[in-house]
């Protein structure tokens, strides 16, 4: 990827939004487990930070992808990962299908003001029953003349407390799991939308997350995006951003995890010398280095393909899990190096490590990646239910 003068200059502004608007704040966001979206998703919007690759005609800036790729690696280095998060749920897994297969007026009812950061958005795919395994949501939404009436519920909805609408993937017809399932845009204070509980998480806190349940909510068949039916495809595609987002902002968090390893075993000593002067350190962090650039590029390499229209599943996947295996190993390295004070809740690698560590989990876990991987390679049929849920 060859970056330009604009793809520094957007770098820097990112950079400066994150030092001025999230930094000072993360640590009282952090011991309140939430932060405040509607007032930060504002300011990102009236920065043009909140639809960098959406259409112009909706408010975006009409960029391509390796735009939306910088900010998430900005978004990576702000102290508060789940603010990072947040964002991300915004701009790069609640709106895509939006922009890309909603009707005119659904996006300017639901995507002009989410771009314009006058909304907060959130993704609801995810049930108790069904993480990774998409294919057996159980949320129904049931035609009822014009409306669709939803029932079901949905768990770890990131932004869930604070959002005015969510992009909810439901079943909406008794056919195939995969050709019976429809994305709906649902205004979250619809009678019958319940925001039962904020879940307390081990990382991520600044971050709210919920469980919501619907009990016969009405929204209009109009809120539909695109077709019926072709809800589980527009997710899947969906998740292609998502996971190209989560590498990218991995990447960097991994960058900052090293960088203030570094500072740390320079100043500390044991028997007489910095601890930066054991050779095997060094290998160490030579290493984690080394694996941080590779995951950088083959992230970009996805980037490039996708803004090329080419099919990414493949190397997003391989993007998505490299992000998710070092996310379980490098910050638990780098703890290490620090000793008693890296296990102090309060330590910068601790925050990391804990914040993190969702990147294994959400968007596809490891194991799901390497499944979509292994069948793009032609080892796996595709059978069984989380092979099909991967697809």
């Amino acid at each position: 990827m060859i970056f330009t003068q604009e793809h520094e200059e957007l770098r820097r502004s990112l950079r400066k939004f994150v030092q001025t608007e999230i930094d000072p704040h993360a640590d009282a966001w952090e011991e309140a487990g939430i932060f405040p979206a509607h007032e930060l998703f504002k300011k990102a919007g009236d920065a043009g930070f909140l639809g960098i690759s959406k259409p112009e005609a909706f408010g975006g800036l009409g960029l391509d992808y390796s735009y939306s790729m910088i900010a998430a690696e900005e978004w990576g280095r702000a102290l508060a990962g789940g603010v990072a998060t947040a964002l991300g749920v915004q701009t790069d897994m609640a709106t895509p299908a939006l922009a890309k297969h909603g009707s005119d007026e659904l996006r300017r009812e639901f995507l002009a003001p989410a771009i314009a950061g006058e909304m907060v958005a959130c993704v609801g795919v995810s049930e108790e029953g069904a993480g990774s395994d998409v294919a057996s949501i159980r949320t129904r939404a049931v035609r009822d003349g014009d409306d669709y009436v939803i029932t079901g519920s949905k768990m770890w909805i990131t932004n869930g407390v604070q959002a005015d609408w969510m992009c909810l993937l439901a079943n909406t017809s008794d056919g195939q799991p995969h050709r019976n399932k429809s994305l709906i845009i649902v205004p979250m204070k619809t009678k019958g939308v319940e925001v039962a509980r904020k879940l307390k998480k081990l990382g991520l806190h600044a971050s709210d997350t919920a469980q919501i349940f619907f009990d016969n909510v009405r929204v209009p068949v109009r809120h539909r995006i695109g077709e019926e039916g072709r809800g589980f495809t527009y997710q899947m595609e969906q998740f292609q951003e998502e996971r190209l987002y989560a590498a990218a902002k991995a990447t960097t968090m991994l960058e900052t995890a090293i960088a203030i390893t570094i500072d740390y075993v320079r100043e500390r000593k044991a028997f007489g010398s910095a601890l930066i002067d054991m050779q095997t350190i060094q290998h160490k962090l030579a290493a984690m280095h080394s694996e941080v650039e590779a995951l950088r590029a083959i992230s970009w390499n996805a980037a490039e393909l996708y803004i090329g229209g080419g099919d990414v599943t493949e190397k997003a996947s391989i993007a998505k899990y490299l992000a998710g295996k070092l996310a379980l190993e490098i910050p638990n390295a780098c703890l290490q190096f620090w000793g008693g004070q890296g296990y102090m809740w309060e330590s910068r690698i601790s925050r990391i490590m804990r914040d993190i560590r969702l990147t294994a989990i959400g968007g596809g876990a490891n194991e799901i990646m390497l499944q979509v991987i292994a069948k793009q390679m032609g080892l796996s049929s595709g059978k069984g239910r989380k092979a099909q849920a991967a697809q």
